[in-house]
């Protein structure tokens, strides 16, 4: 409890932050609005930039961040960008200092948060795995959902960092179970946004006016989040990436990503995933034909081009 009670008491020193994308940004931004000074990273320098212009500082690597700060959050694409920025050449293992705390709330591989925490357990510091759920609105609100994985004494000092970028911080058990819980989450939302587009699609060729038959749906059985908040279908609801050419969100080559970590996941404990796989397969196919930039609600779209499939 010591560490946990020091490192509160310290709490306005600074924090790392490696990972500036859709979901970086706006998650660094809150850390800063509750008065957080950072210590930044990204591989695209033209990243940090708004930071940098707001005082924030600016470090050539992950390395440079594990000196300068004893607590990081590292937002990353893919596993790969997770491995390099924790065990590359410069990455946070080179320089990092007894007793840190690292979070990273990329969404990987559970294996691959198991070896990391692994290797930075032989470090002295602490490593914990907390992908979020709620896409680059709730980023930007400070409504995230983190879904944390690691040792349980270390939880209440990942929260008080979490709790500032999101409303909900779930412990979920040892390290991984945070990215399995995560994992379940985005298998369970391909399929239903493959659903509600499908019926959208038939019903809007049955006659329906979408906006009918969203409200139908969405005071009916078949109601979903992807149905009642993020919307597939162009004109329906606002604020929302089918709203705007299907631009920001979250990307259909994520999508795919999260699904073929559910595929290797399910293979690995002998798990039938029927609609999963079928859904992983949907989303390569999307990526393949040029979607894979646009948000994964284009799945409308798709399924309106593609007149034979």
């Amino acid at each position: 409890l010591k560490s946990v009670y020091s490192r509160s008491m310290a709490s306005k020193t600074p924090v790392g932050f490696i990972g500036l994308g859709n979901m970086g940004n706006p998650m660094a931004k809150n850390l800063m609005k509750h008065g957080y000074p950072l210590i930044i990273y990204d591989v695209f320098p033209d990243a940090c930039k708004e930071f940098q212009d707001a005082g924030e500082q600016v470090v050539s690597c992950p390395a440079d961040v594990a000196e300068k700060a004893d607590r990081i959050i590292t937002m990353l694409p893919t596993s790969i960008n997770a491995i390099e920025a924790y065990s590359g050449a410069n990455g946070i293992l080179k320089k990092v200092k007894k007793g840190s705390l690292l979070i990273d709330s990329s969404t990987i591989d559970p294996a691959v948060s198991k070896e990391l925490a692994k290797e930075v357990e032989k470090m002295g510091a602490v490593f914990m795995d907390a992908p979020v759920s709620g896409g680059v609105g709730a980023a930007r609100s400070g409504n995230l959902t983190f879904m944390v994985g690691g040792v349980e004494d270390e939880f209440a000092a990942a929260q008080e960092l979490l709790g500032c970028m999101g409303s909900n911080v779930v412990y979920c058990g040892a390290v991984g179970t945070g990215q399995a819980a995560k994992i379940c989450n985005n298998m369970l939302l391909a399929i239903s946004m493959i659903g509600t587009a499908e019926a959208m699609n038939l019903g809007i060729r049955l006659g329906l006016d979408p906006k009918l038959l969203a409200k139908i749906l969405n005071m009916s059985s078949g109601r979903c989040w992807s149905s009642d908040t993020y919307n597939p279908v162009p004109g329906v609801m606002d604020g929302v990436p089918s709203a705007n050419n299907y631009q920001g969100g979250f990307g259909t080559t994520l999508m795919a990503k999260d699904l073929g970590l559910a595929q290797d996941s399910a293979t690995s404990t002998k798990t039938p995933i029927l609609l999963g796989s079928q859904a992983h397969q949907i989303y390569r196919m999307m990526c393949a034909k040029g979607y894979s930039k646009k948000d994964f609600s284009s799945i409308f779209q798709f399924l309106r081009e593609e007149e034979t499939f």
